[in-house]
């Protein structure tokens, strides 16, 4: 199958099926001590936050989902309008397919819609290994991409069917990247998590954020089994929840962090930040929405950054960092 015909089917899978972990994200574990008296007024609560040189109006991001199709390049648009909109940032999927056909660039190029945004490229971790520094650096800086995304998917690609297996080498390549590329580097799983031996690991090579994508939200091992009909059900729940995977991250390493893996709510943004990340990531819902219009996906993110703006009034906190360490594990 061609890149760009499993891209379509992902796309057209994630749609129309279930393809959410048989695992929860771990966040229903935490919870806040509501406060009565909290002291603050609705409108001096500051919900922005500053993230690798960037100012977001709220501390979100879209989380890489696609790229390499004209159904992706709808897509991305609508969901960067959306980004531009309500100031926060935004992945694209796997520059693989622009790489090997430059002629897909603007599947992926959002610039035009979204001139402000943090912008976020991706290539995979077996892909890295294939092309020099400069090759991955000319990619991003087509579509003006302010940082490098590396997205570790072992799990997805041993359910994919003809799946890249060698990861041999490729901490190595991360480590060179880190100190060649000119824009900062955040490593992301897709799903199965980060341990905190990663992390470690990640830090000493020099990473600028690391995106811990745990278990609780789309299983890519799911989404690629259904494609190519491989006997991988057993896995569908395999890897760490997003909240295990942060708290230990959190203690591990002092890199930045972005909190995604089955995120839905304001609150489940509020108590990832209060556990130490730095973003909260989401995408699934907002593919949902974005392949209706870009409205759709403005609508759903505000309706999320008024959820979180309630948890901050109802815990006194007046910016983001107050909300450090409110949310209890019970």
């Amino acid at each position: 199958m061609s890149t760009s015909k499993r891209k379509d089917e992902h796309i057209r899978i994630c749609l129309h099926d279930n393809v959410e972990s048989s695992r929860s994200n771990g966040f229903e574990w935490y919870e806040f001590s509501h406060n009565a008296l909290p002291e603050i007024k609705w409108e001096d609560i500051d919900t922005s936050t500053a993230f690798l040189g960037k100012r977001l109006f709220a501390p979100l991001f879209i989380e890489a989902m696609t790229g390499g199709t004209a159904e992706s390049e709808r897509i991305n648009k609508n969901l960067a309008e959306a980004a531009q909109e309500l100031g926060i940032g935004m992945g694209v999927g796997s520059q693989r397919a622009m790489i090997e056909t430059p002629e897909l660039k603007d599947t992926y190029d959002v610039r035009g819609v979204a001139p402000d945004i943090f912008l976020a490229g991706n290539i995979g971790a077996s892909h890295i290994l294939k092309y020099p520094v400069e090759k991955i650096e000319k990619a991003l800086n087509a579509i003006g991409a302010d940082a490098l995304a590396i997205h570790l998917n072992p799990a997805q690609e041993i359910a994919q069917e003809n799946g890249d297996r060698n990861f041999s080498g490729v901490l190595e390549k991360i480590k060179a990247i880190t100190r060649d590329l000119k824009k900062p580097v955040i490593v992301k799983e897709v799903g199965s998590g980060i341990s905190a031996d990663v992390a470690r690991r990640l830090a000493a090579a020099g990473v600028d954020a690391i995106d811990i994508a745990g278990v609780g939200g789309t299983s890519w091992i799911k989404v690629d089994s259904m494609i190519g009909r491989t006997p991988y059900a057993e896995f569908y729940g395999w890897g760490i929840p997003t909240a295990e995977s942060l708290e230990s991250c959190r203690k591990a390493v002092r890199t930045p962090l972005i909190a995604s893996g089955g995120i839905r709510t304001g609150i489940e943004v509020a108590k990832a930040l209060s556990m130490g990340a730095s973003l909260a990531g989401m995408a699934l819902p907002l593919l949902k929405a974005a392949n209706r219009s870009s409205d759709d996906v403005i609508n759903l993110l505000e309706q999320v950054i008024i959820e979180l703006k309630s948890v901050m009034f109802l815990t006194s906190s007046k910016k983001i960092t107050d909300l450090r360490n409110k949310a209890v594990k019970i």
